[in-house]
């Protein structure tokens, strides 16, 4: 298939899976570049999408992936991987590609960053460096820069676990302030800009929840949805850091979710901003109504 409005998406989940979801409900076709040809691929192909079997790191595919395509989302689950992928797909894009639009899911952390800051985690300069790099490459992007996810594993996973155990959620944030967005949320500002990406092109937008709240409000945002009591445990740092390799964290994750935390007692998480309605013209959604949504999952 090749479409002048052909939109490539790296890998079969995370983001990518619900900007799928959404441009296929305009049908906008999508084709899919995943590693194997295994069951998730055959599974995107019943769905409509095209699928390629590439790795972002790997030049060739990458050009291969990209025949006929007018825009692509560039998204990755965290890696140590993603400049040199970044790297990658701007070079290829610009020797051999036609984009129209390239759109890059970065992090809000790097609007606070410079090119000497140290606070970060090892992903978050990444994404720093990544976005110098596709600057420069001189192809028309638009960064997209939500905060931290609602979705990840901090206001999930263990979320559930400690609230099914004791009625808690039990985290290291002191009393810093969060405005966590839902994946669905950004998903929706992506696939917007992927439908008509030429008012965005040059654009920065950042992503996040409708308020920021301190944990003793987010607990409370849980309790209304579940219908029981839920409170804040503010834990030692040190002793939440150490049951991070149980949950089968690779380290370089593990680095990530361990700054992200630090960074949440330095209340560099408290911040609002409104680049979900701007784009998708619907506030994004709060903490209560994406808990509720999900109300089996937490109660167990």
């Amino acid at each position: 298939m090749v479409a002048n409005n052909l939109v490539l998406i790296p890998g079969a989940g995370g983001v990518g899976r619900t900007v799928f979801e959404h441009l296929r409900a305009q049908d906008v076709p999508v084709r899919f570049m995943v590693r194997r040809d295994d069951e998730r691929a055959a599974e995107l192909r019943a769905l409509g999408a095209e699928v390629a079997i590439g790795d972002l790191t790997r030049p060739e595919t990458v050009a291969a992936a990209l025949q006929g395509v007018a825009r692509m989302y560039f998204g990755m689950r965290v890696s140590p991987d993603h400049l040199l992928a970044a790297t990658v797909v701007a070079s290829v894009a610009k020797e051999y590609g036609k984009l129209e639009a390239l759109v890059d899911l970065s992090q809000m952390t790097v609007s606070q960053m410079t090119a000497t800051s140290t606070e970060e985690s090892h992903q978050q300069r990444l994404h720093w460096l990544a976005e110098q790099v596709l600057d420069w490459s001189g192809l028309p992007i638009v960064h997209i820069r939500p905060t931290a996810f609602l979705d990840s594993p901090l206001f999930t996973m263990m979320a559930a676990r400690s609230i099914q155990e004791n009625g808690t959620i039990a985290l290291p944030f002191g009393t810093g302030r969060t405005s966590p967005v839902a994946v669905d949320d950004v998903a929706r500002v992506v696939a917007t800009v992927l439908r008509d990406p030429a008012p965005h092109i040059g654009q920065v937008y950042e992503l996040t929840g409708p308020r920021s709240v301190d944990m003793t409000e987010l607990a409370a945002e849980f309790s209304r949805a579940l219908g029981k009591p839920v409170s804040y445990v503010d834990m030692p740092p040190e002793r939440w850091e150490a049951n991070l390799p149980k949950l089968g964290m690779p380290p370089h994750l593990e680095q990530h979710v361990a700054t992200m935390a630090q960074l949440h007692r330095d209340n560099r998480y408290n911040r609002t901003a409104d680049g979900v309605e701007r784009v998708t013209g619907i506030p994004a959604q709060s903490i209560e109504t994406f808990v509720t949504a999900r109300k089996d999952f937490y109660l167990g």
